[in-house]
């Protein structure tokens, strides 16, 4: 029998995770049998609980969580599988319960957790690509989306809502096109220059989503080596806004003010200064962005 690790985040889904996983711990223990459950709030202690869990024979975690809770949990898997090259990799799996789920909605995974519970008793480990990103001289790894330029912004104005309802992405984001400045953006892909003005936003997609549904790169494949770059461009606040509706459909790839490649590496600076970003819906800054796709870093459950 597989030995697995539950990692909770207790504060997923506006508090409410803990409460679910009694609902759900029955069903979990036919599904995975016994199971180590480590309850975190905080960042730093889940490459103690991995570690720990490594080192007695745990060879899979699971979280329960949403996309913040992915990227913590992917930083740190990508951490240690990365020094235990004598060992078989973890295998990752998440159960998602949180606002975005935007990796659940990229990767099929059933977005009630109860159904996801029923999911996992069929799914399949596979190798997937995982963004790596150097800020400054701080490496981050992520599994979904990243971007900079107003997302920045978008996303600490959602992640300080409170009680985050449906629409406060959207909220957000239509408040970042009208009060945020647009910043020059220089980017160079693959090592040759291909951007150089001002755009609202870069999206570095390894998945299709973010935002809670919005299909900002439907084309984008999490096992395919190569990133989704797009770009909006900069140009009437109405023009954006009047298109906003296509990236929910994941047609907005051909409108005009959009530009589309596919990269291993992307470099993007800003010669104002600091540039706001986003990472998994977590939010950095730095100078200097510099992005690499890292082919098969991990091996997750998926359909």
């Amino acid at each position: 029998m597989v030995k697995t690790l539950i990692v909770l985040n207790p504060h997923a889904g506006n508090g409410r995770a803990e409460r679910v996983l009694q609902q759900i711990e029955a069903r979990l223990q036919n599904v995975l049998g016994d199971f180590t459950l480590a309850v975190t709030t905080h960042p730093d202690d889940v490459m103690q609980h991995l570690a720990d869990a490594r080192a007695n024979g745990a060879t899979q975690v699971i979280s329960i969580g949403g996309d913040g809770t992915n990227h913590v949990l992917i930083n740190a898997l990508a951490t240690i599988n990365e020094q235990a090259t004598d060992a078989a990799p973890m295998i990752y799996g998440n159960l998602p319960f949180g606002t975005g789920r935007d990796w659940a909605r990229a990767s099929g995974i059933p977005l009630k957790i109860e159904a996801a519970v029923e999911w996992l008793a069929h799914a399949q480990a596979r190798p997937v690509d995982v963004g790596q990103v150097m800020i400054d001289d701080r490496r981050e790894f992520f599994l979904n989306i990243a971007s900079a330029g107003i997302s920045g912004y978008v996303a600490e104005a959602a992640n300080n809502v409170k009680h985050r309802y449906p629409w406060a992405f959207l909220q957000a984001v239509v408040s970042g096109i009208i009060h945020q400045q647009r910043k020059h953006l220089y980017i160079r892909l693959d090592d040759a220059a291909w951007y150089d003005g001002r755009a609202y936003a870069v999206v570095v997609a390894n998945g299709t989503t973010f935002g809670r549904g919005m299909k900002i790169a439907p084309e984008a494949q999490i096992d395919d080596g190569l990133f989704d770059v797009i770009v909006v461009k900069d140009t009437a606040k109405r023009t954006v806004l009047a298109a906003l509706w296509r990236v929910y459909n994941g047609s907005h790839l051909s409108h005009p003010a959009v530009a589309y490649r596919k990269a291993r590496i992307v470099d993007i600076r800003s010669p104002e200064g600091i540039l706001g970003m986003e990472a998994d819906g977590e939010v950095k800054h730095g100078h200097a962005l510099n992005f690499e796709i890292r082919p098969g870093l991990l091996k997750m459950l998926l359909p």
